[in-house]
């Protein structure tokens, strides 16, 4: 799986359990979901993803977004 694959993994993952725990445990969640969106748009203006550092880190492929 390449880095890019694996960074919408993880926000989609991020995005479906904050409305989980919005829902389930504190309406102050729905921050999580916030900062969620926010960090998606900003690495897509300047192409810093910190969640795509990690997935190098760990050995992920490149892909086309994150090199």
């Amino acid at each position: 799986m390449t880095i890019d694959r694996s960074v919408l993994l993880f926000a989609g993952c991020m995005v479906l359990l904050s409305v989980v725990l919005t829902t389930y445990v504190s309406g102050y969640f729905v921050w999580l979901t916030v900062f969620i969106g926010a960090n998606l748009i900003q690495s897509s203006f300047t192409g810093f993803c910190p969640a795509a550092k990690v997935f190098k880190a760990l050995g992920a492929k490149e892909g086309c977004a994150f090199r």
